[in-house]
């Protein structure tokens, strides 16, 4: 960003669209900040990675899930989830419930533990983004926030499609 606090300006490449450049700035940075989101995890809470923050929140903000509620909403494999949450059991950040609807099925519930660790890391990535943001107007986080929910919520051209 230049000292004016406002974005460069995309060159497209020659013979290119200015727009075709956009997208792949977009995904240049958007690379770098998953990998800096990853890489900042760790300093947050040593034993919590990103991923286990996520599924945390949003066990915490549906009061309970199924594992394989986990894995479609993040479009992540059913494996990759039930090892996300045997450590998250070891841990003792999460329990199992019977469904009180359907014994047969257990639901996820953070813990007291859970919530505790869930809400110091999130204290500390919101004053870190604060920190970062600092300096941006108003109108400028107020547009980057919308324009973050607009791409998040685009479900793709088939639903199961899973997101970049």
């Amino acid at each position: 960003m230049p000292a004016a606090g406002r974005p460069e300006e995309t060159t497209a490449a020659p013979g290119g669209r200015p727009a075709d450049a956009a997208v792949e700035t977009i995904q240049r940075e958007m690379t770098a900040f998953a990998r800096r989101a990853r890489a900042s995890a760790g300093r947050m809470h040593p034993e919590l990675s990103l991923v286990s923050y996520t599924l945390l929140g949003h066990l915490e903000e549906r009061d309970g899930l199924r594992a394989t509620d986990l894995a479609a909403h993040y479009a992540l494999d059913k494996s990759t989830v039930s090892r996300q949450v045997s450590a998250l059991e070891r841990a003792g950040l999460i329990e199992r419930r019977v469904d009180p609807d359907d014994h047969r099925v257990q639901v996820l519930h953070l813990t007291g533990s859970g919530r505790r660790v869930l809400a110091q890391v999130t204290e500390r990535r919101r004053a870190a983004f604060r920190e970062r943001l600092a300096r941006w107007p108003e109108d400028d986080l107020l547009r980057f926030a919308a324009y973050l929910e607009r791409y998040n919520a685009w479900p793709g051209p088939d639903r199961g499609e899973e997101r970049a």
